[in-house]
C-alpha cells in the first residue's frame, strides 16, 4: 500500500510540475497575444530599426556559405575565399560593392577557438586591408595598409572574454564581440596589368585557426544547426524578424540594450520559441508589418536629411563606441541604430572613415533621383582640387533601385584617378566628368561615367582621406545638371 502511495505522489508531482510548466507557456503565449495593435507596431519599429543591419547580414552570410546552390557561393566558414577580379551588374549579393579592388570575402566563427589571419609584406605603395565585421555589422577591427604599414604579420582574432595568453608570432589580439564575423579584403589594382599580382598576393593571405597556427590539431564541432532558407524580399516583411532572431542567438547583448531586447523579446524576437506571425490576429498582423514600415520610413528620412553631407559616410560606420558617439555628437540621438541601419540599406559593408569616406550623389532633390533617361550631368574639379586622399579615390555609378552596378556599352563602372593621366583636363586646370547615358564624344571618352537610362546613384571613395576630407575642409564637388 505504501508503495503505491508514493507512485501516485510522483505521479500526482508529474501533473503538478507540467501543469505549471502548461500554465507558464500559456502565459507567455497570452502575453504575446495580448498586445494591443498600436502596442505591436511600436515594438516591430524598434525591432526593424535596430535589427535591420543583421537581417542584411544573414542574406550574406546564407549566400555566400550557407547555400551551396547559391550563384554566389564563397566556401565554408573559416576558408579564405579570394577572387582576383572586378565585380560587374552580375554580382547582387551585396548593394553598392566596388569595382576598384579585387575582393576576398569569407565567414569567420570563433565559437570553437580563435582564429588567426596572417598577412604577407607589400609594397608600400598599393593600398589593402582586412575590414572585420561583426553580426551587429560594426567594423571592430581592420588589418591593412593604414595600420600596420603594409608590414608582414599574424594577428589573432578571439571572442571577446578570452583569457588566453598572446602565443609566440603573433602580432596582436583583436576581440570579436559575436559568435561569427565576416571578414571583406581589399587589395588595390594598381593599373590594367597588375591582376596577377594581386591574384598573388591574395594567395600569400592566409586564414587559420589558432591550434592550426600552433601545429596542434583545430577543434571542430558538429553543430547541425537549422538554416534558413533566404528569399529575396524578406527583409521588407514580417519574416524579417525571423532572420533577426536567428542573429540574436549569436550575440550577447550590450548592458544598454538588454531594455530594447526585453521589449522586442514581446514578439518572440530573441527568445527560445522565436518569432511567429502566426500567433496574432490578422489585425496584429497587419499592425506588424505597418511597424515595420514606419521603421523603413524613419531610416529613408534619415537618408534624404542628410543625403547632401559630404560626412555622412564618415559618420555611420564604425565600431560600436565610435557609432554610440557619433549618434551623440552629430545627430543628437540617443542611439545608433538608425545609423547603423541606414549604412545596412544604401551600403552594406561601407568602411569606417578612417579608411575611406564615400561622399554620394542619391537625390537630385528631395523625392528626385538623379535620372539619365531625360538628363545629362557634369561633375567638375577646379584645379588642384582632386579628391585629398593617401591612396586613390574613385566614382561609381550605381542603378537607383537595387544600388547595383549597371549594363553599359562599355562595361565601365567608374572612373578612378588611377585614370589620371587618360583624363581630359580644361585649359584651366579643371576635370569636368560627364555623367550621361550617351557618350560625350569619342575625345572625352576617358572623363565619361556611362548612366543608366532611368534613375541613378553615384558614390565616391576616398581611400585612405587626408585631414582635410575628414574635417570638412574639401567638400565633393555637386553633380550638376547641364540640359536646360
Amino acid at each position: 500500500m505504501k508503495k503505491l502511495e508514493k507512485i501516485n505522489l510522483r505521479v500526482a508531482f508529474m501533473l503538478f510540475a507540467l501543469a505549471i510548466l502548461f500554465t507558464a507557456c500559456n502565459s507567455a503565449e497570452n502575453k504575446q497575444a495580448k498586445l494591443t495593435p498600436d502596442e505591436a507596431r511600436s515594438i516591430a519599429k524598434e525591432a526593424y530599426v535596430y535589427g535591420f543591419p543583421m537581417v542584411m547580414n544573414y542574406k550574406t552570410m546564407y549566400n555566400y556559405t550557407l547555400n551551396e546552390q547559391s550563384p554566389d557561393y564563397k566556401g565554408p566558414i573559416n576558408q579564405k575565399s579570394c577572387e582576383a577580379r572586378l565585380y560587374t551588374p552580375e554580382d547582387k549579393a551585396v548593394v553598392a560593392p566596388n569595382s576598384d579592388t579585387p575582393y576576398c570575402m569569407f565567414w569567420m566563427d570563433l565559437r570553437d577557438e580563435p582564429q588567426v589571419i596572417s598577412v604577407p609584406e607589400m609594397e608600400p605603395e598599393r593600398f589593402y586591408h582586412f575590414q572585420l565585421i561583426d553580426l551587429y555589422t560594426h567594423n571592430f577591427a581592420y588589418i591593412g595598409s593604414l595600420t600596420n604599414e603594409n608590414k608582414a604579420g599574424s594577428y589573432l582574432i578571439a571572442k571577446q572574454g578570452w583569457e588566453g595568453e598572446k602565443p609566440e608570432g603573433i602580432t596582436e589580439i583583436i576581440y570579436c564581440e559575436t559568435d561569427l564575423f565576416f571578414v571583406v579584403v581589399r587589395t588595390q589594382l594598381m593599373d590594367d596589368n597588375d591582376l596577377e599580382n594581386v591574384q598573388a598576393i591574395q594567395e600569400a593571405y592566409k586564414v587559420q585557426s589558432l591550434n592550426s597556427f600552433l601545429g596542434e590539431t583545430p577543434i571542430v564541432a558538429d553543430r547541425n544547426e537549422n538554416v534558413l532558407v533566404w528569399q529575396d524580399g524578406d527583409e521588407l516583411t514580417a519574416k524579417a524578424f525571423t532572420y533577426l532572431d536567428y542573429m540574436l542567438k549569436l550575440t550577447t547583448a550590450a548592458e544598454y540594450e538588454m531594455e530594447l531586447r526585453a521589449n522586442i523579446s514581446k514578439l518572440g524576437i530573441g527568445t527560445k520559441e522565436g518569432f511567429d506571425i502566426t500567433r496574432y490576429d490578422h489585425e496584429t498582423q497587419e499592425a506588424i508589418q505597418s511597424g515595420i514600415e514606419d521603421g523603413l520610413k524613419e531610416m529613408k528620412a534619415f537618408a534624404e536629411k542628410y543625403s547632401k553631407d559630404p560626412l555622412t559616410s564618415s559618420r555611420i560606420f564604425g565600431t560600436r563606441d565610435f557609432l554610440t558617439k557619433s549618434a551623440k555628437d552629430n545627430y543628437n540621438m540617443d542611439n545608433f541604430y538608425v545609423l547603423r541601419s541606414i549604412a545596412a540599406l544604401l551600403g552594406l559593408y561601407g568602411n569606417s572613415g578612417t579608411e575611406a569616406i564615400y561622399p554620394a550623389y542619391l537625390m537630385e532633390a528631395p523625392d528626385v533621383p538623379f535620372n539619365g533617361a531625360t538628363n545629362s550631368y557634369t561633375l567638375t574639379f577646379p584645379k588642384d582640387q582632386l579628391p585629398p586622399v593617401n591612396s586613390f579615390w574613385s566614382l561609381s555609378m550605381y542603378d537607383g533601385k537595387t544600388q547595383l552596378f549597371v549594363d553599359n556599352p562599355i562595361n565601365k563602372y567608374l572612373v578612378n584617378s588611377k585614370s589620371l593621366d587618360d583624363f581630359v583636363f580644361g585649359e584651366d586646370g579643371s576635370l569636368t566628368l560627364y555623367v550621361q547615358k550617351d557618350t560625350p564624344g569619342k575625345d572625352l571618352e576617358a572623363n565619361w561615367l556611362p548612366a543608366p537610362d532611368g534613375p541613378f546613384l553615384c558614390i565616391m571613395r576616398l581611400y585612405g582621406p587626408k585631414e582635410e576630407a575628414l574635417s570638412g575642409e574639401w567638400v565633393n564637388p555637386p553633380l550638376v545638371k547641364t540640359n536646360n
